[in-house]
């Protein structure tokens, strides 16, 4: 193990340092508390103090090897979570330097290769692997609902690249839409659309440039002609060559296509947006939230929550908070061990990417908590 160098060792410092800050101004309820407790047990667990990275999971049994390289530290999806969790637990304190340090560990992962910069999923240095079109978009997405929170250049900038980058992975084949990583043009998956319209969507509430919010419908309807359940819920992926659709339905598609609809809603006051995000929210209520228990992982009912939370400016009906509070709570009673962290009823080992949408989630209810909107 190499030894950690200062700067990093600074880094981690003023995160928990802002960290430290925002528990001292956050209201002090269940879901304050309950994010509080995972944030301590995931840098404790996950954190690698020799190298100033996290390890992507906790049973070094269970890191993947390619070839005969083991990568043990975590992929670039894992900071996608932590950076949005740390835009929420800014929300709580705006003091907090929760963001920055994040940004700056995930330079290891930027790959600056045309036809545009963006970020590979794995480390620079140890044997990178490929440049993800929703790896970038969930970056730009958290970038840029901090830029409407802080206007800092730097995010606005960051957005901007972002959308440039996945841009490049749009073409016409299928009429449209975006592929779902760089040089393999086998799918266009809701997963990197579905995000794509909400970076664009974004990038036009704050510029005002028109071809942002003309590119986000352009996407927005491509996915609904092509991906788009009977249920108002969305399929995973179209095959390029053979049009066959991969009809597994997870949260995290839903929510980026209900949020799509609440921001276009936003912007442009035209009803019939709001009526299709009331009636993908309605659909996905009953589907994942039913049974009072997460039908997938935490990270991806975090991107559905999303979109549930936006919707609240709009529709103040608090039942899909609250159908989701339900698994929450049941998540809360029966799936923490010993450690302050989630066993996973899944089945899958302990990883950085889960507990960071659980901490997503977490500070989201933090946030509602203290503005009395869980009733």
């Amino acid at each position: 193990m190499i030894k950690l160098k200062s700067a990093s060792l600074f880094l981690f410092l003023s995160a928990f340092a802002g960290l430290a800050s925002a528990q001292k101004s956050t209201n002090n309820g269940t879901y304050s508390k309950e994010m509080k407790s995972l944030d301590a047990a995931f840098q404790k667990n996950f954190y690698d103090k020799a190298t100033g990275r996290y390890f992507v999971v906790l049973d070094p049994s269970q890191r993947e090897h390619k070839g005969d390289y083991l990568r043990e530290y975590t992929y670039l999806w894992s900071y996608c979570a932590m950076y949005q969790a740390a835009n929420e637990m800014e929300k709580l304190d705006p003091k907090a330097n929760l963001m920055e340090p994040l940004k700056t560990k995930m330079k290891e992962y930027y790959n600056a290769a045309p036809p545009a910069g963006g970020y590979t999923d794995y480390i620079m240095s140890l044997k990178p692997g490929e440049r993800y079109y929703d790896d970038n978009e969930w970056l730009g997405i958290s970038a840029l609902d901090s830029y409407a929170r802080t206007k800092k250049k730097s995010d606005l900038a960051l957005g901007k690249e972002m959308y440039d980058f996945i841009m490049t992975g749009y073409d016409q084949a299928l009429g449209g839409g975006i592929y779902w990583k760089e040089g393999d043009k086998g799918s266009k998956n809701t997963c990197s659309n579905g995000p794509g319209a909400l970076v664009a969507l974004q990038m036009y509430e704050a510029t005002k440039q028109k071809f942002y919010l003309d590119t986000a419908i352009k996407i927005i309807d491509w996915t609904n002609s092509k991906l788009r359940t009977p249920e108002k819920l969305y399929w995973d992926n179209i095959g390029t060559k053979n049009g066959r659709i991969g009809r597994a339905t997870f949260s995290y598609n839903t929510g980026t296509m209900l949020e799509s609809y609440v921001y276009l809603y936003e912007i442009t006051k035209d009803k019939k947006y709001l009526d299709e995000a009331n009636s993908i929210a309605d659909a996905s209520l009953s589907y994942f939230y039913g049974g009072q228990k997460f039908r997938d992982g935490y990270w991806f009912n975090a991107v559905l929550l999303r979109g549930y939370q936006h919707l609240l400016k709009f529709n103040p009906d608090t039942k899909y908070i609250m159908g989701f509070k339900k698994c929450l709570d049941n998540v809360l009673a029966v799936e923490k061990n010993e450690q302050g962290l989630f066993k996973e009823s899944k089945g899958g080992t302990q990883n950085l990417v889960e507990h960071g949408g659980m901490l997503e989630i977490l500070a989201r209810y933090a946030w509602m908590e203290g503005h009395k909107q869980l009733k």
